[in-house]
């Protein structure tokens, strides 16, 4: 079962589990000395189309009285849905309390395995160094995130697996290579010279990731991981990755945080100060305990897998 199957990451993972599920692909031990064919069912709010042999049922995280029955027959539950969005109210109508309605969902079926998918933005303001889930208390400082972080208790109460993914890169990306374009119009320069190191994840990698956690790791009896590339990224190695793409301006010269505060005020928008800090400092997490666990390669990395990605930015940024 996949909750969230049309969102960002919900619909790489529909993809990578669709792929298992279809005829001819690789079974799935899902015990010891038992292989079956893997069934993938996945909720939506609406009937949209998906791939072949998926199947659909309609359920709403904000409207619990749907999710009655969603779970039934399912041995795992991956749950990718979330809002994102600055509504405090739909923020805990969906992240808190309809997470606690499907993870009760879950319990009432007998899901035998939970990964539940949340953030590293948890951890609120930073600079954060290479940090494991133990070396950090979380103090989120937005709506979604503080919701987020109560939607992972009641996913932990269920036993799940709670994965906290960095900053998610690739074709569907709304908010990291936007934002970073908005920025680079209002701040031209290296913010703190690019020094900043990143966790961020390439959404076809993280989506690889999270499928083999479903299909792979037993239940992990209330386990949270960061879910990000083990290698950090460079600030100036990812603006220059995206201005050799041409998806932002080259830029130069290096940027005290004072002289990015005073430019960020000069040319107003819709990016934040405090998202500004989130890009432009330290925010990188210890990532390598989860892909070792799942026997899972974790790729060349996000800005390897940038070029892949180019024609859907430049459409999204409007460069087309």
């Amino acid at each position: 079962m996949l909750s969230g199957a049309t969102g960002f990451l919900g619909s790489a993972v529909l993809a990578r589990l669709g792929a298992h599920g279809a005829p001819g692909a690789p079974r799935t031990r899902e015990r010891p000395g038992t292989a079956q064919e893997l069934t993938v069912r996945a909720f939506t709010r609406r009937h949209v189309a998906l791939p072949a042999g998926v199947e659909q049922v309609h359920a709403d995280l904000a409207r619990p009285e749907t999710l009655a029955g969603v779970c039934e027959g399912a041995d795992v539950l991956v749950n990718a849905a979330s809002h994102v969005g600055s509504d405090e109210q739909q923020c805990n109508l969906v992240n808190d309390l309809g997470t606690a309605a499907l993870m009760e969902e879950a319990r009432r079926a007998g899901v035998r395995r939970v990964v539940h998918l949340s953030t590293t933005a948890v951890y609120g303001r930073g600079p954060h160094r290479g940090a494991s889930v133990t070396d950090l208390g979380p103090a989120p400082g937005s709506a979604a995130s503080r919701s987020r972080l109560a939607g992972e208790t009641h996913a932990l109460r269920q036993g799940a697996l709670v994965l906290r993914a960095g900053l998610v890169t690739g074709e569907g990306d709304r908010w990291v290579v936007p934002a970073l374009a908005e920025l680079a119009r209002r701040v031209p320069g290296l913010w703190l010279g690019g020094t900043g190191r990143l966790s961020l994840v390439a959404v076809e990698d993280l989506a690889r990731l999270v499928t083999a956690a479903a299909l792979r790791l037993p239940a992990a009896g209330g386990a949270v991981h960061h879910a990000v590339h083990p290698q950090p990224v460079r600030l100036r190695d990812l603006l220059r990755t995206l201005a050799a793409l041409g998806l932002l301006p080259p830029l130069s010269g290096e940027l005290t945080w004072q002289q990015c505060l005073s430019l960020m005020r000069a040319n107003p928008g819709r990016i934040r100060e405090r998202q500004l800090e989130l890009l432009a400092q330290d925010h990188f997490y210890s990532g390598e305990s989860l892909w070792d666990a799942c026997r899972c390669d974790p790729g060349p990395g996000p800005l390897a897998r940038l070029p892949g990605a180019a024609a859907w930015y430049r459409r999204q940024l409007g460069l087309v």
